[in-house]
């Protein structure tokens, strides 16, 4: 590569292999300074090569970004159809249950045709509309200030409404979910409202397609500790799975 030099190619080579790299590691590995190593990543950043975090560089971003709806309805589909399949084996009749806005939670919406006596709350427009498409179901739809972008009510009215309720099991997705920093989404306000989410569910089931595990987002909703169940799909690094197991959480790969 123009202009690499070869200190430079090894740290490519490295963070090809593990995905991250850390300063002080390549410091101790080279026998430099951590100037000089943080210039060499910054230059391999300019070239688009790596992506800086704090304290090192890792191969992807681990920023999520916010995508509209109809962009993520087109994304892993087949994995989160997948996830959706494993979530429904939480789901029992005459269960409360909560489901969050997202387009793997959907899926799940979609799959609940055969159930009776089952209360579903959800903040998601779409949700409520594909509910309704089951007459045994009793849909509540929670009020609020709609966020055009994801097709969902957020805000202190839903807060407020979702606060007398207490359920069995919270069907949630993320935008980002870490195993150190926590769940997160791209919106806070929506963050917030997922928070009072939690507090009014027994379980919390994370629902999320691999790429979204070791990223983070703009808005903390909890920390991982919070999470009883995270369903995702084989593409999750085995680094990953095992630092959410290490925390209690169980962790479920589909298909």
């Amino acid at each position: 590569m123009e202009g690499v030099n070869q200190r430079q190619m090894q740290i490519l080579t490295e963070l090809n292999e593990s995905g991250f790299v850390k300063v002080f590691q390549l410091c101790e590995k080279f026998d430099v300074s951590s100037v000089t190593i943080r210039k060499d990543l910054t230059f391999l950043e300019k070239k688009g090569l790596l992506f800086r975090t704090h304290g090192g560089a890792s191969k992807q971003s681990l920023y999520a970004f916010e995508r509209n709806l109809l962009e993520k309805e087109s994304l892993q589909v087949d994995q989160k159809k997948e996830i959706a399949e494993e979530a429904l084996k939480y789901v029992r009749n005459n269960d409360n249950i909560i489901m969050a806005s997202g387009t793997t939670v959907q899926y799940l919406a979609r799959m609940l045709s055969d159930f009776s006596k089952l209360t579903v709350l959800t903040t998601s427009l779409y949700i409520s509309i594909e509910l309704c498409k089951h007459p045994l179901l009793n849909v509540i739809q929670v009020g609020g200030s709609v966020r055009k972008s994801s097709k969902s009510v957020v805000g202190p009215i839903a807060e407020q409404i979702l606060s007398d309720y207490s359920c069995n099991t919270l069907f949630l997705g993320v935008d980002g979910i870490d195993a150190e920093y926590g769940l997160t989404t791209s919106n806070s306000m929506e963050a917030h409202l997922n928070k009072t989410m939690i507090n009014c569910s027994e379980k919390v089931v994370v629902l999320t397609d691999s790429s979204k595990i070791g990223k983070r987002s703009f808005g903390k909703i909890a920390e991982t500790e919070q999470v009883h169940v995270l369903i995702t799909d084989a593409g999750i690094k085995k680094k990953h799975r095992q630092a959410f197991e290490d925390k209690g959480i169980e962790v479920i790969v589909a298909g």
